[in-house]
């Protein structure tokens, strides 16, 4: 029997060749997100590795504090910290330390001569230069230059002078916590973190240079302490403990660190691998329906030769082995180019995803043997289910009636059952997405993705039976526009339910998705330019680019910029109520505020938000069964007078900038620490606002920690973030509908195989090479559009139920439907018809008529 299953590989391997390449694609795809995760973890786990190599025990500052010892950040911004000078001279004199590297670091962004910010947006650092004994640091090496070693120098990570434009003796100009500032460009080093290796700047200061910026003279964030040989880490470690102020620092052991940052690093990396391997996923399931219809319609043209197998003895298990045992060695082989295709994948995805800021450090390619048995594991497992199913129906076919017939049509009670199951498995996967629809916010992504499942998993069981009327009504167009053709295609559509809804239900599962993915972010994006034009009445917002708040003074040397007529900032903190209810508080100037912003009152006033008077947005007070009148104790998350009794004075629509709750500046100020401002709102004076921009940059030091957006902008970022997304999406699920493409061209080869005989029949009767042509092209395109129909279908459905969820955090959000990209994912799958019906359509055209009639 396997000498049989290799016979039959050579003898159909032209008719295996599509089923082969959609095991690849999808075996690719597993493959090289396996060795992606697996070669970033290690590049990863090699830079902490340099960065952690004679670490023996590190003390670390632990909460900030301000004078008052309340444990709040203190009013000038700097923290303050309980690793001085005096406790890094005790920890030296332990027996077994023998050196003891202080360090600090904080926010920093650098700008190029561009004055645009180098690195992304995130990770960017300023630390001190500690030079060891020969004058050096040897974290950081210097490849030109000198080391930074007074007020008014700094040394740079080579990327970032190279992404700045920078050499040495150039002003480099930067921000730290407030206005810019400008140093000499005196060093250009190299690095291992991996946070700079992977795209963020890092700037280098003198110990007491760092210490004005970020801390205080004589103050450090880590004591990094250097064991002597032969030292016992752990006791060093416990040694140092007792050294150190109760509550305010903590010492860990290298070894321990060292395991906090490989958790780190694996958690790190486990969501982008579950997303890539979710898509694989999706791909490889796609690739089940082809691979199952190849073996379907394999079985229907072998049936006379497995009768004869089961006429000279062959039993029915060996017929099923037989047949699986050909899917295992086309899963094998096809897994194996998988694999190779998904080294390339592997190489190609990290400095893909670097580009859209993700920010992998760089590393060589990790080629673990999991990852290979893993890869070859899927396809071959996923081969073989997928061909079970056909080998139990080869398995039954009984010799006489093999001989009798080449197909039977499928059994009535089979249908019966299969339509049952759908409606049923349809049925709970729409009340899930209905109890989804009702719900207001992020709590049911579980029940969201599990009602997702559920009703595309019920639409493919059911669709055998909307195959029927929908490729029905479609062929009265083709009928009507191309007469007997037209009317060939549809009949062939419909011959076999099962082959044609297997078919169109893996181009139907990629568009599912894309479309919900599309409709979702077009009403987001929607919603959000909506926001913009019904909640923002001012012309510019001001914020900061570390959202860690804006010092109170920009609003008013804001306010002095001629043109600008108002300027409001807003000051948001958090508090929780009675029963665990959580909301935003936004305090701000009330009369300054209807000039910026429109909020409208159902019931209260502005007058009546006073003292300790709050008003509550629809959805909040709905929520937490709040009525005008109502008395509520607070407790806020940050200030001295924690709690606090609080009156609801007013109820307003749903505003996206004051949020949940809105009261007075003197209500928030007391617990605002440090003492911010969250953003800024600007309005401008009539016809003064086109460049006003610029001039309030410029009023505001221009520092490379603020950002002055005008409306605009601010819909760009938003329109920008979204786009981002979905066009990585559109790759990832790409591939599922190449692989769907794929199955509709293998169907159709095959089934002009089958209909070999037919087609002579309707040459010889007079139909011509290009009436076949065009019989099997709008046959593809039936097909094709039926997956349409459905896949849009579908995808609206679940878009529209899903995007409940998003009302809580955008109250303007409606479902939108972007007629121009579902017109063109109609267009693509007509396109997609036409495309995949080439060459079975050309090879069709080709058959000799009186060697097709003769045809066994």
């Amino acid at each position: 029997m396997l000498r049989t299953a290799l016979r039959n590989i050579v003898a159909h391997k032209a008719r295996l060749m599509m089923t082969a390449l959609a095991v690849v694609l999808g075996t690719a795809f597993v493959s090289g997100t396996l060795i992606f995760s697996d070669t970033v973890g290690a590049a990863y786990r090699n830079a902490m590795s340099k960065n952690l190599k004679d670490v023996a025990v590190s003390v670390q500052s632990t909460s900030p504090r301000n004078a008052d010892g309340d444990g709040e950040e203190p009013a000038d911004g700097r923290r303050d910290s309980a690793l001085t000078d005096p406790l890094a001279d005790r920890i030296r004199t332990l027996p077994g330390v023998a050196s003891v590297r202080p360090s600090l670091s904080g926010d920093t962004i650098v700008v190029g001569k561009d004055n645009q910010p180098l690195g992304r947006e995130w990770g960017n650092r300023g630390v001190n230069y500690v030079p060891d004994r020969d004058g050096k640091d040897s974290r950081y090496p210097l490849k030109e230059g000198r080391a930074p070693a007074s007020v008014g120098e700094l040394a740079l990570d080579a990327k970032s002078a190279q992404r700045g434009g920078y050499a040495l003796g150039d002003t480099v100009r930067f921000a730290t916590d407030g206005p810019a500032l400008t140093k000499k460009l005196v060093g250009i080093v190299g690095t291992d973190d991996p946070q700079v290796t992977s795209g963020a700047s890092l700037a280098l200061f003198d110990t007491s240079t760092a210490q004005k910026l970020f801390l205080h003279p004589g103050q450090y964030d880590e004591l990094v302490v250097t064991a002597k040989p032969g030292a016992d880490n752990q006791a060093l470690t416990e040694q140092v403990r007792t050294l150190l102020p109760k509550d305010r620092a903590v010492a860990t052991s290298g070894t321990e660190l060292a395991s906090q940052e490989a958790r780190f690093i694996t958690e790190s990396t486990s969501s982008l691998t579950k997303m890539l391997l979710a898509f694989a996923g999706i791909a490889l399931f796609v690739g089940v329906f082809i691979i199952a219809n190849t073996f379907t319609m394999l079985i229907a043209q072998r049936s006379r030769e497995i009768a004869l197998m089961r006429a000279v003895g062959a039993s029915r298990r060996q017929v099923v082995r037989s047949v699986l045992a050909e899917a295992g060695l086309l899963g094998l082989a096809s897994s194996a180019v998988g694999f190779a295709l998904g080294l390339g994948i592997a190489v190609g995805l990290r400095p893909l995803l670097n580009a859209t800021g993700a920010g992998f450090p760089d590393g060589p390619l990790v080629l673990r043997p999991s990852a290979v048995l893993t890869a070859l594991g899927v396809g071959v497992l996923v081969t073989v289910l997928a061909a079970w199913l056909p080998s139990r129906k080869a398995a039954r076919i009984a010799p006489i009636e093999a001989l009798s017939t080449v197909e039977a049509p499928p059994a009535q009670r089979g249908l019966v059952l299969r339509n049952t199951l759908g409606a049923v498995v349809t049925a709970l996967g729409v009340a899930a997405m209905l109890y989804v629809s009702t719900q207001k916010d992020s709590g049911a992504l579980t029940m969201a993705m599990a009602g997702g499942v559920l009703t595309l998993t019920g639409v493919i069981i059911l669709a055998p039976l909307l195959s029927r009327p929908l490729v029905a009504l479609a062929g009265k167009v083709t009928t009507r526009l191309f007469g007997v053709t037209g009317k060939l295609a549809k009949e062939n559509a419909l011959r076999n339910p099962r082959r044609t809804a297997a078919t169109a239900s893996a181009l139907m599962i990629g568009l599912a998705l894309i479309t919900g993915m599309t409709v979702g972010g077009h009403s987001v994006q929607r919603a959000t330019d909506e926001m913009v034009a019904k909640d923002l009445k001012a012309d510019y917002k001001v914020t900061s680019s570390h959202f860690d708040g804006i010092d109170p003074q920009l609003s008013k040397k804001a306010a002095r910029v001629s043109g600008v007529e108002a300027v409001v900032p807003l000051r948001q903190v958090g508090l929780r109520t009675t029963g665990d209810g959580f909301l935003s508080l936004t305090g701000t100037d009330l009369a300054q505020l209807p000039k910026v912003t429109d909020v409208r009152f159902d019931s209260g006033s502005y007058d009546a938000v006073r003292g300790n008077g709050i008003a509550v947005s629809r959805t909040k007070a709905k929520e937490l069964g709040w009525k005008v009148g109502d008395t509520v104790e607070a407790e806020f998350f940050s200030g001295k007078a924690k709690k606090q009794k609080l009156t609801i004075t007013g109820i307003y629509q749903d505003n996206g900038i004051v949020r949940d709750a809105l009261g007075t500046a003197s209500l928030i100020d007391p617990h605002k620490k440090p003492f911010k401002d969250d953003e800024v709102l600007v309005k401008a004076a009539d016809g003064a606002s086109a460049g006003l921009g610029k001039e309030i940059r410029d009023a505001l030091g221009n520092s490379p920690l603020l950002k002055v957006q005008d409306r605009d902008a601010l819909r760009n970022q938003d329109a920008g973030a979204i786009n981002t997304m979905l066009n990585m999406m559109y790759g990832l699920l790409g591939m599922a509908v190449v692989i769907a493409v794929l199955g509709v061209v293998n169907t159709l080869a095959m089934s002009v195989f089958e209909r070999t005989r037919e087609i002579g029949m309707l040459r010889a009767i007079g139909l011509p090479r290009t009436g076949i042509k065009q019989m099997v092209r709008l046959e593809s395109v039936v097909i094709s559009l039926f997956g349409a129909v459905l896949g849009i279908g579908v995808g609206v459905f679940l878009a529209w139920a899903g995007g409940s969820m998003t009302a809580n955090s955008l109250p303007t959000y409606e479902m939108v439907l972007p007629w121009g990209r579902l017109a063109l994912f109609f267009g693509i799958a007509l396109v997609v018809g036409v495309l995949a019906a080439a060459w079975p359509a050309r090879r069709a055209a080709r058959l000799n008529p009186l060697e097709s009639i003769g045809a066994q």
